[in-house]
């Protein structure tokens, strides 16, 4: 049986296939709104979930790649990155940066780049998955994969 996917999730398989990477996208037939939820769907650990969150640093578009098992640490994000101020984006401003909307952006798939950081915890992880453009849907990779499909510096994005 072809799944039926959204334009958005089409658009992230499209950029994934782009990339050369293999189409890992799949069905969370519940959704997964949560790293939690997305966790308990796939049967793994909540810190293999790869969140991709949109901040605003100094006004600009941030895409955080951050852990599910932990927060990202605004202050001591913009003090590492060298950013005045990084501060949580509204739903208009992640569609805009993203296309797409909270609970199920993509590291991937946008209209135009983002500058993208991924936190370094995440390379312990054989498997990642990240949301693939709606709730819904989530691809499979992993660490080096991530990093290369999206350019992201490598940062600790959580308080030490």
């Amino acid at each position: 049986m072809t799944e039926q996917y959204s334009a958005r999730t089409e658009t992230v398989r499209a950029a994934l296939a782009a990339a050369g990477h293999p189409d890992t996208v799949r069905l969370v037939p519940d959704g997964a709104k949560t790293a939690a939820e997305a966790a308990a769907a796939l049967g793994c650990e909540v810190g293999a979930i790869a969140n991709s969150l949109v901040f605003l640093a100094d006004g600009a578009p941030l895409l955080v790649l951050s852990s599910g098992r932990h927060r990202v640490d605004t202050d001591g994000l913009a003090q590492r990155l060298g950013y005045g101020a990084i501060t949580r984006a509204k739903p208009d401003d992640v569609a805009a940066a993203t296309g797409q909307v909270i609970g199920g952006v993509s590291p991937v798939g946008h209209p135009r780049p983002v500058v993208t950081v991924i936190d370094e915890s995440l390379a312990g992880y054989p498997d990642l998955y990240a949301a693939a453009g709606t709730h819904d849907t989530i691809f499979r990779t992993d660490f080096a994969a991530l990093v290369a499909l999206t350019g992201a510096r490598i940062v600790t994005t959580s308080a030490s």
